[in-house]
């Protein structure tokens, strides 16, 4: 598969909280089939059920639903959250994303800043488009077989004895 195809898997679910349950095992099906690690399927999950916890609280006065796609690349997952049910071009919303900034204040985004934060440590890369209501595009990279990134740095930090 080349960098610019991807698999693309799209739901749209009512933003009721019984249905978070369902992205998650969603999520997590997906990324098993895409090869990932427990440890990062259990990163996607939390990242996912928080994003879309955020949009049940906070995106609708009565009811309304919520898109997730997901696009399988050779390399990572993209996890997009949606407050708005309707269908969207994941092109042109790509094109309008911006990096989270930490420094914004927690009340121009809609989520709150803790949940954004969650995800942020969780997640690889995350950006977002508020322009109308909030998608909030998650990246995890796959990394196949390598160790964990993190490991020689913990034994490197040790102090000496």
């Amino acid at each position: 598969m080349n960098q610019h195809e991807a698999d693309h898997i799209v739901m749209s679910v009512p933003a009721k909280p019984e249905y978070v349950g369902v992205v998650r095992l969603t999520v997590s099906g997906i990324a098993n089939r895409a090869g990932f690690s427990y440890d990062d399927i259990e990163d996607m999950k939390i990242a996912v059920a928080e994003a879309c916890t955020n949009v049940v609280n906070h995106a609708y006065e009565d009811s309304g639903t919520m898109s997730i796609s997901y696009l399988l690349y050779d390399n990572r997952i993209e996890i997009i959250v949606a407050d708005s049910g309707q269908s969207f071009d994941v092109a042109k919303v790509k094109e309008h994303l911006g990096p989270v900034d930490a420094n914004r204040p927690i009340g121009d985004l809609k989520e709150g800043g803790l949940g954004l934060f969650l995800i942020g440590t969780l997640m690889d890369k995350v950006e977002i488009n508020d322009e109308s209501g909030i998608v909030l595009v998650m990246t995890k990279f796959l990394h196949g077989n390598e160790v964990d990134q993190n490991v020689d740095g913990i034994q490197q930090t040790q102090p000496e004895q």
